[in-house]
């Protein structure tokens, strides 16, 4: 059975759910079983978009080449969690992956998470997008809620609106 291809709307929803999620200060797990159904199987998605608002995180935060150490996005950002063996190397790629991107290189996700022989690159993908995000408002010194509130404004998505 041919797996569905994400929509429009998917990566719409996929948008307003983590900028939603992030806002009520949603915890990581919970915010990745709101998110789980949006991912189908054998797909990056919604990984990639979440990378994508990771990139444009870090643009409207104004972070330069070499701004968020490695070391500290999750321990300072993420100290809930602690990615050890496997985990490490997959929340590792993610990271990288996204600063990749955002200096314009394509990392070939698909390429790389054949090898993972599991089907979770956008759980890493989502708990980086969740550490970049948290540390590109604390290193423009701004509140969390502004920075998701101008990423909100960028995808046209009202925070305000209740989901059905």
């Amino acid at each position: 059975m041919p797996t569905r291809r994400p929509t429009e709307s998917d990566r719409h929803e996929a948008i307003r759910s983590l900028l939603v999620g992030l806002r009520h200060g949603t915890e990581l797990p919970d915010l990745a079983l709101s998110l789980e159904s949006l991912h189908p199987r054998d797909n990056t998605f919604p990984g990639e978009v979440f990378m994508e608002v990771a990139v444009q995180a870090m643009d409207l935060a104004g972070i330069e080449q070499r701004g968020l150490p490695y070391e500290e996005l999750l321990n300072n950002h993420l100290p809930d969690y602690e990615f050890r063996g496997r985990r490490a190397q997959k929340i590792k790629f993610a990271i990288l992956a996204t600063g990749a991107a955002r200096g314009g290189i394509d990392a070939d996700l698909l390429d790389e998470v054949i090898w993972w022989r599991t089907d979770d690159f956008w759980f890493y993908a989502l708990a980086a997008t969740v550490a970049i995000i948290r540390a590109s408002a604390a290193k423009h010194e701004v509140p969390l809620a502004d920075l998701i509130g101008e990423l909100a404004l960028k995808h046209e998505i009202d925070l305000t609106v209740a989901t059905q």
